[in-house]
């Protein structure tokens, strides 16, 4: 089964969906706008996953998991220069700083967040490479592939209902104006008032992103949280020229369609074989 082709055309759920179905081992390169991610698979099952220039180091992943403190960071680093994964690894459950199973389960939890990722990702370049695994120094895992699906399907729905509210990131936002309202008194996540303090015409929503490393999925979550509360409102970005576009309701009916019949064949012919 060759895999290639665009985002555009095949979502990263579907394409879990046919890596799982065929125990496909290998690795799926996803070229995106800004970043690269690496998935590997072995027999059908998540190994590895790696997205743009990302530290997976392990004393990295371990630390971010709050399973060493700083300094025990910095002396691993220090000390551990040129080791593997593995040497590391090894070097740590002997020396009683860590178990196995929370080595283990921090790196499920990191290569689940990278495949997580993914499913906001629609554009770009995808390749299955069947002779592609992981580095030999890197620690790889076997994680059921169903759950991922699940929870890409259920993103995906959610990307495509925020997409039908606020359709274009490149608009900005400005505060409602309430007398009685004082947006100091809300209840906001520290995300949200992060991205509150980059409300003004001049910016655009895209541009608010970048600025909190966001990426698309969770900045129109926020923003749509913000319109239901009623404290913000879209505006085009002071200075912006207007721009006219549109695609008849029919034709964009008529291609969704045309995909998921293609993407249906394709998974009846894999469960046939």
């Amino acid at each position: 089964m060759a895999l290639k082709g665009n985002l555009r055309d095949f979502t990263i759920t579907q394409l879990l969906n046919l890596i799982s179905l065929a125990q496909k081992t290998g690795t799926l390169i996803v070229e995106g706008p800004n970043e690269t991610a690496s998935v590997s698979f072995r027999e059908g099952k998540l190994a590895f996953a790696q997205i743009g220039k990302d530290d997976s180091s392990l004393a990295n992943v371990l630390y971010k998991a709050n399973l060493l403190t700083k300094n025990q960071y910095n002396i691993i680093n220090e000390r551990g220069r040129g080791m593997s994964d593995k040497e590391l690894g090894l070097l740590l459950i002997n020396a009683s700083y860590i178990s196995q199973n929370d080595i283990l389960r921090s790196l499920q939890e990191l290569f689940i967040s990278n495949v997580n990722r993914l499913f906001t990702w629609v554009e770009g370049l995808f390749r299955f490479e069947n002779d592609i695994l992981p580095p030999d120094d890197k620690i790889t895992v076997r994680i059921n592939l169903e759950n991922l699906i699940i929870e890409g399907s259920r993103r995906l729905r959610e990307w495509e209902q925020l997409q039908d509210e606020i359709p274009s990131l490149d608009m900005a936002l400005k505060f409602v104006e309430r007398p009685n309202v004082n947006i100091r008194d809300v209840n906001l996540s520290v995300e949200e008032w992060r991205v509150v303090s980059y409300i003004n015409p001049k910016n655009s929503m895209r541009q608010i992103a970048r600025a909190n490393k966001l990426n698309d999925l969770e900045i129109r979550r926020i923003v749509y949280g913000l319109l239901q509360a009623g404290l913000v409102e879209i505006i085009r970005p002071e200075g912006a020229l207007p721009v006219q576009t549109w695609s008849s309701p029919s034709v964009q009916g008529r291609e969704k369609v045309e995909k998921k019949s293609i993407v249906n064949r394709l998974i009846q012919r894999i469960r046939s074989l």
